[in-house]
């Protein structure tokens, strides 16, 4: 998980688009490597200085290397595709500028191959639009799977446009339209407004099941978090998973129990087992069975300090109280393996006592990097 970059400063791109007033060949950009320095730039200024020198030479190459200079941000971090983009944004702006046109067919050549950056192939779109808007509109039906979620949303926008004007004459074929845009829908406002809209015509959703929550659980606490400090202790659960076990914990020994997540969003609630308490830990620990290996991500919502930990191996913790809790709030990539893979999940909660800081909770899915959900096969 790695911060956003800066948007590079209006001084700096200014300076330097004075030095891209004609375009040259990218043949030259790449013999030069120039690509390669802004591929290269990274955190806290890495490479800053070469990728300055070589921001020129790519802000300068012919609107035809479009798709070539797009195809640069395959594989490249965020900060390196920061100034790919205002490279490209440069070309764009020359081109235009003079009277040129932007190459539309190559353009959506390179966005139809889907194994480029979902990002670089949202820009292709956005330059496409601005080249030829009606041809940009012809390939949204084609966007319902798309795997990338950006070009995705805005077929299922189409489709909402669709069924809303089908509502007043036909409701019948409104809810179908409905449907296949819910279908494709992997952003959880889409899904949310989709399953209320449907609601609305009679049609109820099963929102657990579209989201696929992680729904079946074992819990156990609560354990010692005064003063934050059991967010850092390891309590015998991150050593070993015995269901049988009894541990000392806070206030008396704990024991394991079985849980069900509850409600449309899956909350896993510690305070329905343990009560409503405070400066605790506790744990929850499901087997997630899966079909076959498979890389997927571990999509977790919590307003409390979490840590998680698919099968022994740690992958990430925060230990940040009541800032919020959104839907896939936190995506981790993992890898499952074939049979049962085991998610714990370590939950604390602080000392504050307002009435908004009670709750004890966190909400888990497992998806792939689309946001579809992969279901636990037992």
């Amino acid at each position: 998980m790695i911060p956003s970059p800066r948007r590079l400063s209006l001084g700096l791109i200014s300076g330097l688009l004075a030095l891209t007033s004609s375009p040259v060949s990218v043949s030259a950009v790449v013999s030069s490597s120039a690509l390669s320095a802004l591929r290269s730039v990274g955190p806290e200024g890495q490479g800053h200085e070469a990728a300055q020198k070589a921001w020129p030479l790519i802000a300068a190459a012919p609107a035809k290397d479009l798709p070539q200079l797009l195809a640069a941000m395959d594989g490249a971090n965020d900060y390196a595709m920061n100034w790919i983009r205002t490279a490209i944004e440069a070309v764009v702006q020359r081109e235009i500028g003079s009277g040129g046109t932007l190459p539309a067919a190559s353009l959506e050549s390179f966005l139809k191959d889907t194994r480029h950056n979902p990002r670089a192939r949202r820009l292709a779109f956005d330059l496409i639009r601005r080249a030829d808007p009606r041809a940009a509109d012809a390939l949204v039906p084609g966007f319902l799977n798309d795997p990338g979620n950006d070009l995705r949303r805005e077929a299922v926008d189409r489709l909402v446009s669709e069924a809303g004007k089908q509502v007043a004459t036909d409701k019948s074929a409104a809810r179908a339209i409905y449907r296949r845009a819910l279908h494709s829908a992997r952003e959880a406002d889409q899904i949310e407004s989709l399953a209320k809209t449907l609601g609305d015509l009679g049609e109820k959703v099963d929102l657990p099941q579209t989201f696929g929550w992680v729904t079946r659980w074992r819990l156990i606490g609560p354990f010692d978090n005064t003063g934050n400090q059991g967010f850092t202790q390891a309590y015998p659960p991150e050593t070993v998973i015995d269901p049988k076990a009894e541990y000392p914990g806070k206030g008396g020994t704990v024991r394991w129990v079985d849980a069900e997540a509850q409600g449309d969003y899956g909350m896993v609630d510690f305070n329905k087992p343990f009560g409503a308490l405070k400066e605790v830990a506790g744990y929850a620990v499901a087997e997630f069975v899966s079909d076959k290996a498979r890389p997927a991500e571990i999509r977790l919502g919590c307003k409390n300090g979490w840590k998680v930990w698919l099968n022994g191996k740690f992958l990430f913790g925060r230990d940040e109280y009541h800032t919020g809790a959104e839907i896939d709030q936190f995506r981790l990539p993992v890898q499952l393996r074939a049979g049962t893979n085991v998610i714990l999940v370590k939950c604390t909660q602080n000392g504050q006592v307002e009435d908004w800081t009670k709750e004890w909770e966190f909400q888990l899915r497992v998806t792939n990097a689309q946001g579809t959900p992969i279901r636990s096969s037992r």
